[in-house]
């Protein structure tokens, strides 16, 4: 019996070793952690500071995190001029094209997963009422990758009166090239895209935003057309010389506002607390906190290069070019987007790293263009400060 107890009181000696040892280690990843995210924080600060100075925007945030959650969160300058507020993490910020990301990809993702649309099959098999010329040969594929040929823009804030002459009008819309031919950029393929989601799920585009992303993620900053007692919390942008005011809690974009506010290529307002978390969730392969917004083999399909052959773009997002927003230290896995009124959200599976920047950089005018040197700036620093300098060994390999 001594023997035994002798041989318990040194496993309880080992454990208590082990233990301490276990300790020590955790110690130093926390120290190591915290040192590289204040590294990170300082480099932030200084690419949004000297963007301040430069007048890229009145007013930003940014939010550097992992799947963990975020690592850095710093905010520069005011909402406005006339508006001293600093802004912060529930900051609502007009998402621009963002929206076609956030919510019409994720949507249209979400339908993929339930089998309920087919990427290869043409759009018209799900939206009959489309009648353009030629829109049997388009397919939904086409439309998240921008290979539709349809035109990149047309001016319905002008040409409807209002949002009902405005959804005729688009279900009239024809392709200009041969779909899959050539990439052209255009919120028109996304306007459609948001009718087919509309289409699919029985409800209005902001409806089935609310109720197939926001809630179930929590995203409770987030939607369209925000309440006008929120317009306090909502960063202004430009004085609309259509409007004949400056645009604040309304959709800065002239063709989503002649679409009632709602539409798939441009109307979400979100909180960078919010994307911050839809981040978290994209690096989880979809999931986030026990909520599975989407399959991640559906999320890797949207997520790579479809036909280089055309272009270099995702389904939905873009990828990294080394002459886009992604700077050129983003790896080839990574997949992101821009916003006109200022917006970007990168994401890097490969470093476990999102980049989220939210400015309303077209306050007071939209011919400020500034935004795209911070952009890159940016994430290259980012990149830089969790990686140090480049070598040939840690040089992000570009497409």
């Amino acid at each position: 019996m001594r023997g035994a107890w002798r041989l318990v009181v040194c496993a309880l000696a080992v454990t208590g070793v082990v233990s301490t040892a276990d300790a020590q280690r955790s110690s130093v990843r926390a120290a190591r952690g915290a040192r590289v995210a204040a590294r990170v924080r300082d480099t932030v600060q200084a690419v949004l500071d000297r963007a301040l100075a430069d007048s890229a925007f009145p007013g930003a945030i940014a939010v550097v995190g992992s799947r963990r959650g975020a690592m850095a969160t710093v905010a520069v300058g005011r909402l406005d001029a006339r508006d001293g507020t600093v802004p912060d993490l529930h900051t609502r910020w007009d998402l621009a094209s963002l929206t076609k990301v956030v919510g019409t990809t994720t949507m249209v993702m979400q339908l993929v997963d339930e089998g309920r649309i087919a990427l290869d099959t043409p759009l018209v098999r799900y939206l009959p009422a489309w009648r353009g010329e030629r829109a049997d040969r388009i397919t939904v594929r086409q439309l998240l990758t921008h290979a539709s040929g349809l035109p990149a823009w047309r001016s319905f804030h002008k040409d409807a009166d209002d949002a009902a002459e405005a959804r005729a009008q688009l279900l009239l819309v024809s392709p200009e090239a041969a779909p899959g031919t050539r990439y052209v950029y255009s919120d028109i393929g996304f306007l459609l895209l948001g009718r087919l989601v509309e289409t699919m799920t029985a409800m209005r585009l902001d409806s089935a935003f609310a109720a197939r992303v926001a809630r179930p993620l929590g995203l409770t900053e987030s939607g369209y057309l925000p309440a006008y007692e929120l317009r306090p919390v909502v960063a202004p942008t430009e004085f609309d010389s259509w409007r004949q005011r400056q645009v604040r809690g309304e959709v800065h974009d002239e063709n989503a506002f002649r679409f009632g506010g709602v539409a798939g290529h441009a109307g979400l307002f979100a909180s960078a607390h919010d994307l911050a978390r839809l981040a978290q969730l994209l690096l989880g392969g979809g999931s986030l906190g026990g909520t599975r917004l989407v399959r991640a083999a559906t999320l890797r399909e949207f997520t790579r290069v479809q036909d280089t052959l055309v272009s270099r773009r995702a389904l939905g997002w873009e990828t990294p070019t080394g002459g886009n927003s992604a700077g050129t230290r983003l790896s080839s896995r990574a997949f992101g987007h821009t916003g006109f009124t200022g917006t970007s959200l990168w994401i890097d599976p490969q470093r476990d790293v999102f980049i989220l920047l939210l400015t309303n950089r077209v306050n007071p005018s939209r011919e400020n263009r500034r935004i795209g040197g911070v952009r890159t700036a940016l994430a290259d620093a980012v990149i830089g400060a969790l990686e140090g300098p480049r070598t040939p060994t840690t040089s992000a390999r570009l497409p």
